[in-house]
């Protein structure tokens, strides 16, 4: 395991002299800190953005830039951009923003999605709104998240890609606000889902001092054998044209599903509460008089098992977990991540290739319909384990420092199977032992949730940087709440709200349960109020 690189030497001058830790923050200048001196980085651009008028660069995705109101509420900041260069082949663009009046003292680094190649700017607003001092990076390279072909025959990338690009994004953040507010940061927090999720486990594993708390949402962090899975999924839904499953199918699929196990736990409101206890079988949906969109037909029936199951290994050995019945229609839902408008044409079909062909093989024109999955996965695992992969169980370093882990993940999660967290969490619980485990770590499973958001169920619980100011309605504050005050969360009340628009009032709450709990209806009174359910332990 890297460890973790020296102290942060540096020193500033503005044009008054030496602009150092003792003077008072008014006498700071934004635009002194392009003279900051960080090893292996240089001070690009550092700018005051007066209150109001920040706006986010054209040409990035629309969920980087998020609601553009946002920045119209923002106060006065300063945006300093940073290129880290770990290594000759390394160009890790930084940014940080830092409140010009009422900083909190803590710092709040932020996760990437999928491949990266964006500045999260989102999640770099809503930080500053709230007083934070924050930070976020492109981990080295530009592009949109499904878009991998900066990997090809640039492994110094990939490093930067897998763990460096957020480890140095860290470090030179820590050092920009020292240097901005004369002081470090009281407490730094990092927060990330899928890709961020697995960036959020490598950084408690690989550099334990960078964060005093850490979210982790829905994590790639099994990253070889997850893509694997979406490899074997093409191959199963595309390789026989008569296997595709197309999107107007998902209603019949959800359908069938519900009517088999949502009321397995009492409630029949759409969510299946533990979808490991639904033992659906596709067969029940086997067309009996011709095609339709009520049915699948014999091939169509047997990729879907093999979606549930997961892929195999020759020994029979699960490679990757398969996907959970439950929440498969929807705007994030299967039509998305699984089948997409067409064949090889969903976001899990572009993850798989583009990782194979830029990553592992490095072929741009790999072919997917002839790889052998078991082959392809040891490939992956010789060549790319040591640098994607966070499964490391061993946290005593982050634990000793007296780090705080917050796990957690959509059980309808249409992308990364939800059971890969609890294996990981589980793996953790045995290394460690349980009662030390859960003295610093906490795992909340979202029924009816799909990929870090969206499905049936509750899904805004503080998680995504915004939502209620109370700790026990905000997973982040829950965890600053721990980390800072000794207080274990419990369960953290989640919301669905109508349309998922606040500001059409709540469909529905829930608690989120620590894990291994989940939340039993207590048997009356209304199903969507949270107060009629209790927090109890379930069937594994």
């Amino acid at each position: 395991m890297r460890k973790m690189i020296g102290m942060v030497v540096f020193a500033v001058f503005s044009a008054c002299g030496a602009f150092g830790q003792n003077m008072p923050p008014a006498a700071r200048s934004c635009e002194a800190l392009t003279q900051l001196q960080v090893p292996g980085a240089k001070v690009a651009s550092a700018q005051t953005v007066p209150a109001g008028t920040f706006t986010p660069p054209a040409k990035i995705s629309p969920w980087i830039v998020g609601d553009p109101s946002l920045y119209k509420t923002l106060a006065a900041f300063c945006r300093v951009v940073v290129d880290a260069m770990p290594s000759a082949d390394s160009d890790v663009t930084i940014e940080v923003w830092l409140p010009v009046d009422g900083w909190n003292g803590k710092l709040q680094g932020h996760g990437n999605g999928g491949f990266a190649g964006e500045v999260y700017y989102h999640g770099l607003g809503l930080a500053v709104h709230d007083g934070y001092a924050t930070a976020s990076t492109n981990t080295g390279h530009s592009g949109e998240a499904t878009e991998a072909s900066w990997a090809l025959g640039h492994p110094e990338k990939v490093t930067d890609f897998g763990y460096r690009g957020i480890h140095e994004m860290t470090r030179v953040a820590k050092a920009v606000t020292e240097a901005f507010y004369g002081k470090t940061p009281q407490h730094s927090y990092f927060a990330g889902c899928s890709n961020g999720g697995r960036q959020a486990l490598m950084e408690a594993q690989r550099f334990p001092e960078d964060y005093d708390g850490i979210l982790a949402g829905a994590p790639a962090n099994f990253w070889t054998h997850l893509l694997t899975k979406a490899l074997a999924d093409s191959q199963a839904t595309t390789l026989d044209p008569a296997s595709y499953i197309p999107s107007s199918k998902l209603p019949a699929i959800a359908r069938a599903v519900n009517a088999a196990c949502d009321a397995q736990d009492g409630v029949a409101d759409g969510i299946v509460n533990d979808p490991r206890q639904c033992h659906f079988d596709p067969a029940t949906l086997l067309c009996k008089a011709g095609d339709s969109e009520t049915c699948l037909t014999a091939p169509q029936t047997l990729a879907l098992k093999k979606l549930y199951e997961g892929p195999h290994d020759a020994k029979g050995n699960l490679i990757f977990p398969g996907y959970l019945p439950g929440a498969e229609e929807g705007p994030g839902g299967w039509g998305t991540w699984i089948t997409g408008v067409g064949p090889g044409k969903s976001l899990m079909f572009a993850f798989g290739t583009g990782y194979f062909s830029n990553m592992v093989y490095e072929k741009a024109d790999w072919n997917y319909k002839g790889a052998n999955v078991e082959a392809a996965l040891n490939v992956a695992e010789e060549k790319t384990a040591a640098k994607l992969n966070a499964t490391d169980a061993s946290l005593e370093g982050f634990k000793a420092r007296g780090g705080k882990l917050i796990l957690y993940h959509g059980w309808n999660d249409p992308a990364i199977s939800a059971v890969n967290t609890i294996n990981y969490y589980n793996s953790v619980s045995t290394r460690m032992g349980l009662k030390t485990t859960e003295a610093f770590v906490r795992l909340y499973m979202a029924p009816g949730v799909q990929h870090c958001g969206g499905g049936p169920g509750p899904d805004s619980f503080g998680a995504g940087g915004a939502g209620s100011k109370d700790p026990q309605h905000n997973m982040a504050l829950a965890l600053e709440q721990w980390v800072e005050k000794g207080t274990a969360p419990s369960a953290i009340m989640a919301t669905k709200y109508a349309d998922g628009d606040p500001s059409k009032g709540v469909k529905m709450t829930r608690p989120l349960c620590p894990y291994p709990q989940v939340a039993k209806y207590k048997g009356t009174g209304d199903s969507n109020d949270a107060g009629n359910f209790v927090c109890a332990v379930g069937s594994n």
